[in-house]
């Protein structure tokens, strides 16, 4: 089926895989104009029509004297310039020798091509055969600096979705400075949209907030160097009436985990312009004849089913399209981490003794955190010193390694390679590694400094470190951490006309060494985490099929996290641990039952001290580990649905549900205990078949048997509340905060 046609008489371009569609064509003036973009239509040939230009007023400024409505001030564009009659925030600048910063980028060529072109050095979604995808290459050509920009498309058979990314090529013999390319940008006809985005801090990251669109700009931004814990760089537009299972959505999601801007504009005819691409604010990137700059790749998703449907679609591109095949649906350990157990304080003797009760619990995967190296008995010292420390582990980290696999476990290490510590012999012996402004003091983070990742050299070096240690340790798993942000930034290996330059140089070298240890070892499961969720977003996943959502494991803090997570992400890239009570971020304290309920819907681990485990807790964590073992193909392939946000209330509740319908895992959460509430609940499913035969069956095993009409109109029934008086009864009820009820939900022959 052929994804791409094109009208060549009208210079129209139709991307279209029966499910989206998205038209753009040449006008008049050679820029090209956005037509549509939404559900899927078909054509009569005069699309042009979609695009309409404005009645003059006395103050419009129009291209052409004897065509006063022909102005770029209210129209729909593609990729917009600056300055010749658009006012609106541009997705191009160019620093040009006269101070000048106007472009023309008029149309030049296409071409199509079958799948999908990788991009040199920045993460990006993938195809694993040319079937699978159609792209759109758009070439445009500005003779005055005689630069050219590459527009590409990518629209993938199976997904409501299409890529974009947007490539400046200087084809002149002057030199030029590029001070902002976006990768994408789009203008709506309408400002009837909320927009949506994933916000919060440090433990509380990526809550679900929603705003209506206003005249003038709404972004979320972040220039800390990495994507951020504060946002994420993800919006969603929604129909005002729109709501988890019903209405437009469009979604846009950056693939880089740096700087990013993704803003809307809404101008004065009420027109909303997205735009998305790194943060032009203290960019620049020096362009010498012939030199090209690729900008990394943006994700737009759309459904008209809700919410719902528009995660569906970001699951199913990222999984199948963005991270690693080897582990699209290959079982995840279940893993035991000693941090929250020792955190810095612990010996091989302890380590040992946790290591067996894990084999013990059933687990996969010891993982050995923070305090191996140097002389790292707090947070204070030794980060780069990547050496075993021989007064914690004397016998050395390979025969560690060993004896933790002798024991039938795997072994995993934790790593902090962007930081250093100032007291630190690698500190000692290159301070000119740590990124830092000449003259001015150099600030402090969690008592350690960064890295020049823009410095080849840096790279090179932390390489070696690492693949020494995999290779004598023979790791299964490595959890990779980011624990501040960048100040001072600055590059001393970068001349002055390029510092501008830094920020996206030093997420390439994150990504190169990213890519030299993945290529070398395949079968290391990285997990990505930056002082928890700091640097989760689609350029980490490319690399590391899962990440540490957030330092912050209290369950009720997850339940918000996890549900605003869900939006764009898929659950098997979580991090979900149960760990200790009282819990350490929080002070709250939870069943075991309940912490497992939620971490389940993730990478499912522990990390807690089990050495203290009483014998009918280790009997209820063996159970809970079984339990997701074998349900873990839901997990990393079913269709996670919402169905409660806990922001609404006091429950939250969600599910996995096959492709087919066929079965289902459901959770439901009640956060605070209710005082007599009388009424009986019920969760209304989704994703079920109305006229399949269903086996249900709950957290203590009683099956029962429901029509899928019945769990999806009426609903399953929930335990009732105690009340005081109804103890005696001998009905399960809930009792207490902090409640939850897990359903296994399968298909059947038969009926009632």
């Amino acid at each position: 089926m052929m994804m791409i046609t094109i009208d060549d008489n009208r210079k129209q371009f139709h991307l279209t895989n029966g499910k989206i569609s998205y038209l753009f064509h040449v006008m008049k003036n050679g820029q090209l104009g956005h037509l549509y973009y939404g559900k899927a239509i078909k054509t009569a040939g005069h699309i042009a029509d979609f695009q309409r230009y404005n009645i003059p007023t006395p103050n419009t400024t129009h291209l052409e004297a004897n065509d006063p409505a022909f102005t770029m001030e209210t129209t729909r564009q593609e990729f917009p310039v600056f300055g010749a009659t658009d006012f609106r925030e541009p997705a191009l600048s160019i620093l040009q020798d006269n101070g000048s910063h106007i472009s023309n980028f008029v149309f030049d060529s296409y071409r199509v091509v079958k799948g999908k072109p990788m991009l040199e050095g920045l993460p990006a979604t993938y195809v694993t055969s040319e079937e699978e995808a159609e792209t759109i290459e758009i070439t445009l050509y500005d003779a005055v600096t005689d630069m050219e920009l590459l527009l590409s498309y990518t629209i993938f058979k199976n997904v409501a979705v299409i890529t974009r990314h947007a490539r400046v090529t200087n084809r002149g013999e002057a030199t030029l400075t590029l001070d902002r390319l976006l990768s994408g940008s789009i203008d709506f006809p309408h400002a009837d949209f909320a927009m949506l985005q994933l916000s919060g801090a440090w433990s509380r990251e990526r809550h679900l907030q929603e705003r209506k669109l206003e005249s003038g700009i709404q972004s979320i931004s972040s220039l800390r160097g990495s994507s951020s814990h504060s946002q994420n760089p993800f919006l969603a537009l929604k129909e005002t009436d729109a709501t988890e299972f019903t209405g437009d959505v469009y979604g846009f999601n950056l693939v880089y985990s740096s700087n990013f801007l993704a803003q809307v504009e809404v101008d004065h005819y009420e027109q909303t312009r997205v735009s998305m691409g790194i943060h032009p604010f203290g960019f620049q990137w020096k362009l010498e004849p012939g030199e090209s700059f690729q900008a990394p790749e943006v994700v737009m998703a759309f459904s008209s089913n809700g919410l719902n449907g528009l995660s569906k679609q970001f699951h199913n591109v990222y999984r199948n399209h963005l991270i690693n095949q080897k582990w699209l649906d290959a079982p995840r350990p279940v893993m035991l981490n000693n941090w929250e157990a020792t955190y810095h304080d612990f010996n091989e003797e302890i380590i040992l003794a946790i290591a067996k009760e894990a084999v013990d619990l059933d687990l996969d995967l010891f993982v050995l955190d923070d305090g191996w190296f140097g002389k790292r008995n707090s947070d204070t010292t030794s980060l780069g010193d990547w050496f075993v420390n021989k007064e914690k582990l004397p016998n050395g980290l390979g025969k560690l390694a060993q004896d933790i696999r002798d024991l039938g476990l795997d072994f995993g290490l934790w790593f902090e390679p962007e930081m250093v510590s100032p007291d630190s012999d690698l500190y000692r012996e290159h301070p000119d590694w740590v990124v830092k402004t000449p003259g001015r003091s150099a600030s402090y983070g969690r008592n350690q400094w960064v890295l020049d990742f823009s410095n080849k050299e840096v790279v090179a070096y932390l390489y070696e470190r690492m693949r020494a240690l995999i290779e004598e340790t023979q790791l299964s798993y490595i959890k990779w951490d980011m624990n501040r942000n960048i100040t001072e930034a600055y590059s001393s290996t970068l001349p002055a006309a390029q510092q501008g330059e830094f920020y996206h140089r030093y997420i390439l070298g994150v990504y190169q060494l990213y890519e030299n240890l993945t290529s070398k070892f395949p079968d290391v499961l990285f997990e990505s985490c930056a002082g928890g969720g700091g640097r989760f977003d689609p350029g980490m996943l490319y690399y590391a099929p899962q990440g540490w959502i957030s330092d912050n494991t209290d369950p009720v803090e997850r339940l918000h996290i996890q549900y605003g997570t869900s939006i764009a992400y898929p659950i098997s890239s979580f991090g979900t641990h149960v760990s200790a009570t009282p819990n350490h971020q929080t002070g709250r304290t939870t069943s075991l039952s309940f912490r497992a309920h939620v971490a389940l819907f993730g990478t499912f681990g522990y990390e807690l001290n089990p050495l203290g485990f009483s014998a009918e807790e280790k009997v209820e964590i063996r159970k809970q580990v079984a339990l997701y073992k074998q349900h873990q193909h839901l997990m990393l392939t079913g269709d996670f649905i919402r169905l409660k946000n806990p922001a609404d209330g006091n429950e939250a509740a969600w599910m996995m549900v096959n492709e087919t319908g066929e079965e289902a895992l459901v959770s439901h959460y009640r956060i605070l205990a209710e005082s007599n509430p009388g009424k009986m609940k019920f969760l209304r499913l989704k994703g079920l078949e109305s006229d399949a035969y269903y086996r249900c069956q709950d957290t203590e095993g009683v099956v029962r048997h429901y029509y899928g009409s019945e769990l999806m109109y009426r609903g399953i029934p929930l335990k009732g509340e105690f009340n005081g008086a109804n103890g005696e009864l001998s009905i399960p009820m809930q009792i207490g905060d902090f409640q939850s009820e897990i359903f296994y939900i399968s298909k059947e022959e038969g009926e009632v």
